[in-house]
């Protein structure tokens, strides 16, 4: 009867979970979600086609998963033959913080290296041509800060779902912080507290 009972809720939460994204979807354009769903996909290293079965105490069942999706190929670098330079030079960073993420980005989709540390950015920003950073702890620490990047296993980093949108929209930097803002919960008004009357 407990097991029943923990799959039922596990189920419900399941469906509201889904409306919630649907909810979210529905105010993206189709190139939009095609790119959150490529997105959420890499962050949470989902490589298959996956269905959730749920059975409810009634014997009734309900499928949680309807998004499904080949990624047999690169999702986001179809072309891995671009060399880290060709790469930093299409996407045009300004900052430090903006060439920590293009770099990030290309370890992980390019190179397949998903988990990193501040010497394998250092490195690979060598290899791109790129100038040297001044201090490359700081602007990994500040990518982080940015949420652009956040922390792995063992004290390395990885490209956060933020970092994630915001290098494929580069050079278009009006894109990419919409990309962001658009990945962000929106916060809901508090309704003011009326102050009671003294008199």
């Amino acid at each position: 009867m407990e097991a029943n009972i923990n799959n039922t809720t596990g189920a419900i939460n399941d469906v509201k979970t889904i409306q919630r994204l649907i909810n979210i979807f529905e105010d993206l354009s189709p190139e939009s979600r095609e790119k959150m769903i490529n997105t959420i996909s890499t962050f949470f290293n989902i490589n298959r086609q996956t269905s959730t079965h749920h059975t409810f105490a009634n014997n009734s069942s309900v499928d949680t998963v309807a998004l499904t999706r080949e990624v047999d190929e690169p999702v986001f670098s179809q072309d891995r033959t671009m060399s880290p330079k060709e790469f930093l030079l299409e996407k045009s960073p300004r900052t430090d913080v903006e060439r920590v993420a293009c770099l990030a980005f290309y370890l992980t989709h390019y190179r397949d290296f998903p988990h990193f540390k501040t010497i394998d950015i250092s490195k690979l920003n060598t290899e791109a041509a790129q100038r040297k950073f001044s201090n490359p702890a700081k602007a990994v620490d500040n990518a982080t800060r940015s949420e652009l990047l956040v922390p792995s296993t063992k004290g390395n980093k990885q490209l956060g779902a933020f970092g994630e949108v915001y290098v494929q929209e580069l050079p278009d930097r009006e894109a990419a912080r919409a990309a962001i803002a658009k990945l962000k919960p929106k916060r809901k008004k508090s309704a003011r507290k009326s102050t009671p009357s003294t008199k």
